[in-house]
């Protein structure tokens, strides 16, 4: 069955101009045009457009996602380079899950801080609770916020530099 842009582009998720982009910038050198020049993808297209789409999210530009299909047009020559891409793009989305995990527990931290604030009327009543006092969830952003983390900040921007 064939599926205009459109139509597929709601399936993956994506608006129709998206794929457009895409087949313009070389993406989608699979697709088929009816006579009156239309794009029509196949069912078979649906699974490449969601890995194009998954690249895509997970940081690749659209010249490395062509390259990337360049190397799927060469078949099983390429099988171990195109391995080592995902490999790669495994380990930089699991490095911003974690970055991501951070940002959400301080987010949580300032809501309940801000919070705990409007209801005793003072930060200063939130500034002097105990560590213990300070919600479970909260206490490791907490901590990230005081002085005595500088150090360790400053080594990991040492060790990032490296």
């Amino acid at each position: 069955m064939a599926y205009t842009v459109g139509e597929m582009a709601k399936a993956v998720g994506v608006p129709a101009s998206t794929l457009r982009y895409y087949d313009q910038e070389g993406l989608l050198p699979f697709v088929e045009r009816s006579k009156g020049g239309i794009r029509m993808f196949t069912e078979a297209d649906y699974g490449t457009l969601m890995v194009i789409d998954c690249l895509k999210k997970s940081g690749l530009s659209i010249k490395e996602i062509r390259a990337f299909m360049g190397m799927a047009a060469q078949g099983d020559a390429t099988l171990d380079g195109r391995l080592a891409l995902f490999q790669k793009r495994r380990e930089a989305v699991k490095q911003q899950m974690q970055e991501l995990r951070q940002t959400l527990e301080l987010l949580e931290y300032k809501c309940w801080y801000y919070e705990t604030a409007l209801a005793a009327g003072s930060e200063a009543a939130v500034q002097e609770l105990a560590p213990e006092a300070v919600p479970a969830h909260c206490r490791a952003a907490r901590q990230r916020l005081e002085p005595t983390s500088l150090p360790k900040a400053r080594k990991k921007m040492e060790k990032l530099a490296v």
